[in-house]
């Protein structure tokens, strides 16, 4: 059954930033730069907002650095740290918040300078005592855990792997913003140098600079605004460890409960989807993904990326080119949300999907660690 939450807030504005190889912008200033364009794209002004949600691993208070940027002092404020789905559990924060009134404008910012700052990833996160001595790489090889049991467990191959990165490269191709737009085949992948095994240098996301922004307002507010709203119509989110080694399954997530809960409170299903937007720091998640969200058996991601998951599809999935071919600037959440808005706004011009009405988001955080799912529809 619906949810009364279901609908009460809108996204009305979105806009990526600095989305490149390099930058002479702070980090600050990139969420800055990103909260700007996505409040002109809504027709909104720093004025508007009296709610500020943020995270970037370089700020400990994220929302409270971002709301000094921009000279505001918001009556709600959320910097929630779940890892690369943190901006999507936000817009389930900001639904509840417009909502109960606490505010009526809300922004979600990102902003990171990873690849300027030589390719680290500030998480905080080491690896523990114990898994050092094994050359334990964090975070990847805990996503290598989780694809090798997966292709133990049900036979998935490595050629359908490297399928989730070849159908990414098809969707970068048409993305004029994609930083790596060439094509790659499934031999490309299989070759590429191997980094954990059985993940392999284009099984990873790119390392790159980059931020975003997203604005969510009242149902009422956004219907006078400039572009067509993007309702908020379902938001899940939920987390089951902190390391790999503490995961009481390495093929099934969190994502079944957040996904369950996004379904519920939208009153939909995984067939009334139409395109969707999988977290891709590595080709394992867009298959297990799939299974934990109800869109294929446990078991079966594989074989539903053969069917086909790319252009012209009846499953489009990461549709920008994800953060394997779009970019990925250390956290991706925040890309998944504008990209689904971009799709149901009818604005992604030579990938747009036809008639895309509903789309799923879903956030995946530390090691398959965070799960925040959101159901936007028009």
């Amino acid at each position: 059954m619906q949810s009364s939450l279901s609908g009460e807030a809108a996204i009305v504005g979105v806009s990526a930033a600095e989305v490149g190889w390099d930058t002479s912008y702070s980090v600050a200033e990139i969420m800055a730069l990103a909260t700007r364009r996505a409040l002109d794209d809504a027709g909104l002004t720093i004025r508007d907002v009296d709610g500020v949600f943020a995270v970037t691993p370089y700020f400990w208070m994220s929302s409270v650095t971002l709301a000094e940027q921009l000279g505001i002092q918001p009556r709600y404020t959320d910097s929630t740290n779940l890892g690369g789905c943190s901006f999507v559990s936000h817009l389930g924060h900001a639904l509840g918040a417009i909502a109960t009134g606490r505010c009526e404008v809300a922004v979600i910012a990102y902003g990171s300078t990873q690849r300027s700052d030589g390719g680290k990833l500030v998480t905080g996160a080491d690896n523990l005592p114990y898994e050092i001595p094994y050359g334990f790489q964090h975070p990847i090889s805990a996503y290598a855990l989780a694809a090798q049991r997966h292709m133990h467990e049900f036979g998935t191959t490595r050629e359908q792997l490297a399928k989730v990165t070849v159908t990414a490269s098809q969707w970068a191709a048409l993305n004029p913003s994609a930083l790596k737009p060439e094509p790659v085949t499934i031999e490309d992948v299989c070759k590429s140098p191997l980094v954990s095994d059985p993940l392999r240098k284009l099984d990873c996301c790119l390392i790159t600079n980059g931020g975003g922004a997203v604005v969510v307002t009242t149902k009422e507010r956004a219907r006078k605004l400039k572009k067509k709203p993007v309702y908020v119509l379902g938001a899940g989110e939920s987390h089951s460890h902190r390391y790999g080694a503490a995961m009481q399954s390495y093929t099934t997530t969190a994502a079944v409960a957040s996904g369950r809960d996004a379904y519920e409170m939208a009153g939909l299903g995984p067939k009334d989807i139409d395109v969707v937007q999988i977290y891709d720091a590595f080709t394992i998640n867009v298959i297990i993904g799939l299974e934990d969200l109800g869109f294929c058996k446990k078991g079966e991601g594989g074989a539903l990326v053969d069917r086909g998951i790319g252009p012209g599809s009846k499953a489009p999935v990461n549709t920008s080119g994800g953060g394997l071919r779009y970019c990925h600037p250390g956290m991706f959440g925040i890309y998944l949300i504008i990209e689904a808005v971009q799709q149901l706004r009818k604005e992604a011009a030579a990938r747009q999907v036809p008639d895309a009405r509903r789309a799923l988001v879903h956030g995946i955080g530390g090691v398959l660690s965070g799960h925040a799912t959101a159901i936007l529809g028009v």
